[in-house]
């Protein structure tokens, strides 16, 4: 069985609310990459790790999308997914409840029928989407 390992950092000074932290990627992009309570609770400056969760759901859907449309004998132009995460606070914590994929695509020759066959498959079966718990939703447009 083939494996893949990724890996990434985070270090954190200080408490939970006045402290600061930075986080590292094994590719080096992201390289002590400012975080903290208000970049992720307000509007403070640097990363949270919910806009990371997003980006890696947007970035493995887009591109399982678009070998699920190679197999199919599909080039798309332009694939572009924005991946809104909702976080709600319960019983004390926080916990991701949904993330919804809005997805604009120019694919020359598909149907709209079989882009929507497509694009479900590449929702539930890419490796974000699995990994996650949330209500995970979908809405795909041909342009």
């Amino acid at each position: 069985m083939a494996s893949i390992r990724r890996s990434a950092s985070a270090q954190w000074q200080g408490t939970g609310k006045d402290g600061k932290g930075a986080l590292t990627t094994q590719s080096g992009t992201l390289k002590e990459t400012p975080y903290s309570f208000t970049a992720r609770f307000g509007d403070g400056q640097g990363t949270n790790p919910e806009e990371l969760i997003a980006a890696a759901h947007a970035g493995c859907f887009t591109m399982a999308l678009a070998f699920k449309l190679q197999g199919a004998g599909l080039t798309p132009e332009s694939l572009s997914t924005e991946a809104r995460l909702t976080m709600e606070q319960e019983g004390g914590g926080w916990s991701i409840k949904a993330i919804a994929l809005s997805l604009k695509a120019k694919v020359p020759g598909v149907t709209p029928e079989k882009f929507q066959e497509l694009a479900a498959d590449a929702k539930a079966t890419c490796p974000v989407s699995r990994v996650l718990n949330a209500d995970i939703s979908l809405d795909a447009a041909l342009e």
